[in-house]
């Protein structure tokens, strides 16, 4: 299951308006003693009115909040898949590297 957080967030000092969002999302799966993992991070820019009734006041955010602005802009599901693609291809890779001597 994947994880996702918000990093940070920058915003106007003047009404506290969020400007951009830094997310991440990190996947891992563990066989037997091996554990593989991905992860991927971004960004999203908003632009906001303070004067919208929707607006939420910085202080009042929540990480839940964030995200839903987050997977308005992502792909939710074709990020995950992304990740999990990724761990299978570490499970069972279809080229290595190294040297025969």
């Amino acid at each position: 299951m994947a994880t996702w957080t918000i990093a940070t967030l920058e915003r106007h000092v003047s009404d506290g308006g969020v400007i951009v969002a830094h997310w991440r999302v990190t996947e891992s799966e563990t066989v037997g003693e091996d554990t593989y993992s991905a992860s991927s991070y971004g960004t999203c820019g908003f632009s906001y009115d303070p004067e919208d009734p929707s607006f939420v006041p910085y202080d009042d955010l929540t990480e839940e909040v964030v995200m839903g602005w987050v997977w308005e802009e992502v792909d939710q599901e074709a990020t995950e898949a992304a990740l999990a693609a990724n761990i299978a291809e570490q499970k069972d890779p279809v080229t290595v590297d190294g040297v025969p001597w």
